[in-house]
């Protein structure tokens, strides 16, 4: 061929500094780019030996081979693929927004199988002008009589074309890397990228320096292979050691069998696994598979829970392996890592239009070739296809669950503790996800014991029994409006405890009265209640001090207790100095609880929203009273305070008692806690007088 020279077919002189700046957000991603041309050309170059069209070298082994030379400042990708002649270079290469895949598909569509085809060059090789300076590509095709290529361009619009020397099928393409980025000359930074983007590349990519000093390994000979290249034949002789026996005497005895070791040349790892666990079929994979797999990919040590395998190929090809990571809640962050491929090559974490929101809290690969990339593969276009692989994947989430609720129930309950955060953030966020899981959400009560919604509900309110305890039940767990609104829905309170530790003499008093609660202490657990309460009317959440409940009081009027109240509330706003306290006077069953504190359940919400969005700055006062304290007026300090109001010690009394029953409900501020403190001193000090 002779030497050719001529401008590049683009629509405009600054293409350049555009693919330069603009093609990709990541410059590091020419890697990818590169390598998967390379494995293109030998996926195509297979089948087409598959489909007879041309045949394949004896002992032929497809790899893609990457080559740092941080002295000479360049970076060399060689695949052994269908390689191009001059005619295709000029197509595919100088001609820039053309698409060799699209050519072979249009030629072979009869014989082959396009999910398999990402594409050959085209705007993907133009990557590499990102990093470098210059560009030369050396290819021999695979085509009968076909003369080696030599290509250059200095990343301006002019390139030259001329004959070549390589003398085995396929393509080396070298970059002459710019100064700024010589980082990509380095072995170990080339190794970081190779790994980030093609750890599954289909193909075995392996890396070295260029020109370096050749390295060594020592093996046993019986593991020799016809691949490896032999040094030297080394002996070791056996290994023995004297001992003493029995009777005194000693003997020599083998230790170490006598070896035949070989040194050869150190064999090349390839940093890509071509057939990853996510491509095998379920059944084929064992539990450490998935755990190696897990460890290997997230750098995880804790084990996952479990895993959802996704294997699909109608209506579109899918697969991918999902973990629930273990997460303690209290010290971490529940932020996973969904890692999105293309064909076995990486894509991007965490792609929101693929990956349902609430599943970002999971970690795992998902493998679509089928998704609509853009032409930097790292964006998905804007389609209605990708909306629907979200929705399987959903759909594949809750039918696991439910699954495994329904014929697993006893695992399903030891792992919700860890997965309810998942599935009840994704009840909030999707709401065919919630209307898949809503039977399968688990409630733990006071007993430990795990129930659904349903369960817990049947269990409070039996339908058969004592008609009388039913009644009871009823009237105590129903709520209705002061004017007997006909029409209001009667609701059935579900009781719970968000600390148990804090809450621990509620939680006593509701065991008196042989009533139960749930537990929900997680920071999702306040926006899922009120997502239940909208979705069911019939059901009402209320934390166990928000209220005194009537079967923990006699029944008393108000009016009869109106002369205590009066006096106490007068009597607690002077002690402490805050005449906006709300106090309530109830007489409560159990004679040993002095006083209590009650937030109702609209005003604590509502706090919670506060702090939520950060609004600390606003007055919880405009959403109505922040808290009431509650006496029992059949505890002997109460009676005290209120037949003794001047008394000597009353003041130190209801300060005691108002910090008793805070500390039942919150915990203190500093200030607050020193002063209990001191004044727990102070009384015991007033007891041994």
């Amino acid at each position: 061929m002779s030497e050719k020279h001529g401008s590049l077919s683009i629509n405009s002189d600054n293409i350049f500094p555009i693919i330069k700046k603009w093609l990709y957000s990541d410059h590091d991603i020419f890697f990818r780019e590169l390598i998967s041309n390379g494995c293109d050309a030998i996926t195509k170059l297979k089948k087409l030996d598959m489909m007879g069209e041309y045949t394949l070298p004896e002992k032929y082994k497809p790899q893609v081979q990457v080559l740092v030379n941080p002295d000479e400042k360049t970076l060399k990708f060689i695949d052994n693929g269908l390689g191009m002649t001059a005619d295709e270079v000029e197509e595919y290469i100088n001609q820039i927004a053309f698409s060799g895949a699209t050519d072979f598909l249009a030629q072979y569509k009869d014989k082959t199988n396009e999910d398999q085809i990402i594409g050959h060059f085209g705007l993907g090789f133009y990557s590499a002008f990102m990093v470098a300076d210059e560009v030369h590509i050396d290819t021999l095709s695979y085509k009968e009589g076909a003369e080696p290529v030599h290509w250059e361009c200095d990343g301006g619009t002019e390139f030259s074309m001329v004959t070549g020397e390589k003398k085995t099928v396929g393509t080396e393409i070298t970059l002459f890397l710019n100064e700024e980025s010589l980082e990509f000359a380095n072995e170990y930074r080339a190794r970081e990228v190779i790994s980030k983007y093609c750890s599954f590349m289909p193909v075995n990519i392996y890396l070295a320096k260029e020109n370096g000093e050749q390295e060594y390994e020592t093996i046993d000979e019986s593991e020799l292979t016809e691949d490896d290249v032999v040094v030297e034949h080394i002996h070791e002789d056996a290994k023995t050691e004297e001992v003493e026996k029995e009777d005194g005497t000693k003997e020599t005895k083998e230790v170490s069998p006598a070896k035949e070791l070989v040194k050869i040349n150190k064999r090349p790892v390839s940093l890509s696994d071509p057939q990853p666990l996510w491509t095998k079929h379920p059944n084929e994979c064992t539990e450490e598979e998935y755990k190696e797999f897990y460890r290997k990919v997230f750098n995880d040590y804790k084990e996952p829970l479990f895993w959802i395998h996704l294997n699909m190929d109608y209506p579109f090809n899918l697969k991918g392996i999902l973990y629930f990571p273990k997460i303690n809640m209290e010290y971490e962050s529940i932020e996973g890592t969904i890692k999105l491929y293309n064909n076995q090559v990486f894509i991007a974490d965490n792609i929101k239009e693929v990956i349902p929101e609430f599943l970002m809290l999971l970690k795992g690969v998902i493998d679509c070739p089928d998704l609509p990339l853009n032409v930097s593969r790292s964006a998905l276009q804007n389609d209605g296809f990708v909306k629907k692989i979200s929705d399987y994947i959903t759909k594949k989430v809750a039918d696991k669950l439910s699954g495994m609720c329904k014929t697993d129930r006893e695992n399903y309950e030891k792992y919700w503790d860890d997965i309810s955060p998942f599935i009840k953030f994704g009840c909030i966020k999707d709401e065919k996800f919630c209307e898949r899981m809503m039977e399968y959400v688990l409630f733990k009560d006071l007993d430990g014991k795990y129930t659904t919604m349903n369960e817990y509900l049947e269990a409070e309110n039996p339908t058969d029994g004592d008609a009388d305890k039913v009644e009871e039940k009823t009237e105590e767990k129903t709520e209705e409006k002061a004017d007997s609104d006909e029409k209001e829905t009667p609701k059935t309170t579900i009781y719970y405890v968000t600390d148990e530790i804090q809450q621990s003499q509620y939680i006593n008093m509701f065991r008196e009265q042989k009533m139960n609660a749930v537990i929900l202490k997680d920071n999702i657990d306040n926006p899922f209640i009120s997502h239940l309460e909208a979705k069911n009317e019939k059901v009402k959440f209320q934390r166990i001090d928000a209220d005194v409940t009537d079967s923990m009081k006699e029944e008393v009027s108000e009016e009869e207790l109106k002369g205590e109240t009066d006096a106490l509330t007068a009597l607690f706003r002077k002690a402490l100095n805050n005449d906006k306290l709300e106090v309530k006077v109830e007489k409560l069953k159990n004679e040993k609880v002095s006083s209590m504190i009650t937030l109702s359940e609209e005003n604590r919400r509502m706090q919670e929203m506060m702090k939520m969005y950060n609004m600390y700055g606003m007055d919880p006062s405009m959403f109505g009273t922040t808290t009431t304290l509650v006496l029992n007026a059949n505890n002997a300090l109460v009676k005290y305070l209120f037949q003794n109001p001047e008394g000597e010690h009353s003041n130190m009394i209801c300060e005691q008692l108002y910090d008793l029953a805070m500390i039942s409900h919150q915990p203190l501020n500093p200030e607050a806690m020193t002063r209990f403190v001191n004044r727990s001193n102070e009384i015991m000090m007033l007891l041994t007088k």
